[in-house]
């Protein structure tokens, strides 16, 4: 008696099948929706296009106003001090080009340094008004850069200074002194100490040099600071010995005209 092998036939798991099946439906899915999917394809194709173009032409932008910002520059820097007309001349011409900056480019990574720079020039050029005005738009459109802030605030307080307007240069010192992460600070409460001063508020003073010393104890303006200290202690003590202004002088005993 002879026996056959018997061979079952081959099985298609049910994870095959299923991917088999969802492929057909895509297919016949495309195939049903063939207008919506090239349109949607080609809407793709023209984002990544508009991406693409934008980014070209920020870069492009950026090279235009990073060459804008190296010609004003070196104009500024270079300014001949044996020729104070010509020099002058490269002054003008730096702020043109930093306010050219500013102007056309302001979306650019050099836009806002240009526009502190417009403000140093301007106030180089004893243009006192417009440049703390440019100092006070960067403040409006770069105020969350507080290291780069704490700077701006110190020129705009020398520039209230020339400008003769003391409390103004306060104001502004007081807000470095006020702002985090400012790498200035030790030399804004040197300065606010000497403005007080300036002012006649020795206490004042006093206490922003006892917090310079206190929180700037390795500060070049710590040793100053301590001489000034020292200065206004010794002034306060000396006052306070000294009879107020005023004040009756000490009665004398009248003579005895009984003795002879």
């Amino acid at each position: 008696m002879t026996y056959r092998i018997k061979r079952d036939a081959p099985e298609i798991h049910a994870d095959e099948a299923h991917l088999v099946s969802g492929m057909e439906r895509l297919l016949i899915t495309l195939e049903q929706n063939r207008t919506s999917v090239l349109v949607g394809a080609l809407v793709a194709v023209l984002a990544i296009a508009a991406v693409a173009g934008a980014l070209w032409y920020e870069t492009r932008q950026d090279a235009a106003a990073a060459d804008l910002y190296r010609e004003a520059l070196t104009l500024y820097l270079d300014r001949p001090a044996d020729s104070p007309a010509k020099a002058d001349e490269h002054l003008k011409q730096a702020i043109e080009k930093f306010r050219q900056l500013s102007d056309q480019y302001p979306r650019s990574h050099s836009a806002q340094v240009a526009l502190f720079q417009l403000g140093n020039a301007l106030v180089q050029h004893k243009e006192l008004n417009s440049g703390i005005e440019a100092y006070n738009k960067y403040v409006a459109t770069y105020g969350t850069n507080k290291m780069m802030l704490g700077l701006v605030y110190q020129r705009m307080a020398y520039a209230h200074l020339l400008n003769n307007d003391r409390e103004a240069a306060i104001k502004a010192f007081t807000m470095v002194a006020t702002l985090p992460g400012t790498l200035n600070k030790d030399q804004v409460l040197f300065e606010l100490g000497r403005q007080e001063e300036a002012v006649s508020r020795p206490e004042g003073a006093l206490a922003h040099y006892q917090d310079l010393v206190k929180i700037f104890p390795n500060s070049p303006f710590a040793g100053e600071a301590t001489v000034r200290m020292k200065a206004l202690e010794a002034k306060k003590t000396s006052g306070s010995a000294a009879p107020a202004p005023g004040a009756a002088a000490p009665a004398v005993p009248a003579a005895d005209s009984t003795k002879r």
